[in-house]
């Protein structure tokens, strides 16, 4: 079976650094190609030689389309504006984009939805497959306990600029669908705030140091409450989890996807 080629965007970042030592040390998969912005000062560098496999006899460009030229997949943790561009020349060349990027407004969203007509997208706020099965576990809790209160705490480091995480709504989002409801969210509190919305989730976002990514999701109850964790405590989990969607989307037909469709638990 010949090997997925892949290539990387934001390939200089650290996200990007994670994803190319990953994509290089697959069998199963081949590096072709790593995009950065116009400027960067990585570009024409061998992506692999800072902070990577070493050399992995692959340049960055700023040119998407020529990394793409022999591409089956597009790995994406960028930013919204660029992941929307990259989408559409994704569904225009007919490969798979795996998209970690975060913070997309309702519009960007719908662009999204409408270039997975043509491609395979798969798109999560976290890639990483214990994320994917945490969300599983509270849906059902949600489910099962329709009574309790739900509150999901999340940090990241001090870099991170998109608050609540995409992790903690795709949290939020398990949760709302385990009640069979939309997610109405609590997302900010300050000062006299009145009592507590019933069926709300709340959110609260903590930002320090180098803090990869924590997650709690607590369901409070009357006198007892349980509650439901993931930390990250390396990128390379969800590098791998990028490379798995990226593997998995080679026999799917277009369609917009998630982690969980990866993992073979969607609802």
């Amino acid at each position: 079976m010949s090997r997925v080629r892949i290539a990387v965007a934001g390939a200089a970042g650290r996200m990007g650094r994670a994803l190319i030592r990953a994509v290089v040390a697959d069998p199963a998969c081949a590096l072709v190609g790593a995009i950065e912005a116009s400027g960067h000062p990585d570009l024409g560098a061998d992506c692999g030689a800072s902070g990577g496999p070493g050399s992995a006899g692959v340049f960055v460009t700023a040119d998407a389309r020529d990394a793409l030229a022999g591409a089956d997949a597009l790995i994406d943790f960028t930013r919204p504006a660029v992941s929307l561009s990259l989408a559409a020349l994704a569904a225009e060349k007919h490969i798979v984009h795996v998209i970690g990027t975060t913070g997309f407004s309702g519009k960007e969203e719908n662009a999204i939805a409408a270039a997975a007509r043509t491609c395979v997208i798969v798109k999560s706020g976290n890639m990483s497959l214990g994320v994917t099965l945490l969300a599983a576990l509270v849906a059902r809790a949600a489910s099962a306990l329709p009574d309790f209160d739900i509150e999901i705490l999340e940090m990241h480091h001090r870099m991170k600029a998109d608050a609540p995480s995409g992790t903690a709504l795709l949290l939020g989002e398990a949760a709302a669908r385990g009640r069979a409801t939309a997610l109405e969210s609590e997302a900010a509190r300050s000062g006299q705030t009145g009592p507590r919305k019933s069926g709300t989730v709340g959110f609260a976002s903590l930002r320090g140091g180098t803090v990869v990514g924590e997650h709690q999701v607590i369901l409070a109850g009357p006198h007892e409450r349980i509650v439901l964790g993931h930390i990250a405590e390396d990128r390379a989990i969800f590098a791998h989890g990028a490379v798995a969607a990226a593997k998995w989307g080679q026999s799917r037909q277009p369609g917009l996807y998630g982690m969980a469709d990866v993992l073979g638990i969607a609802d």
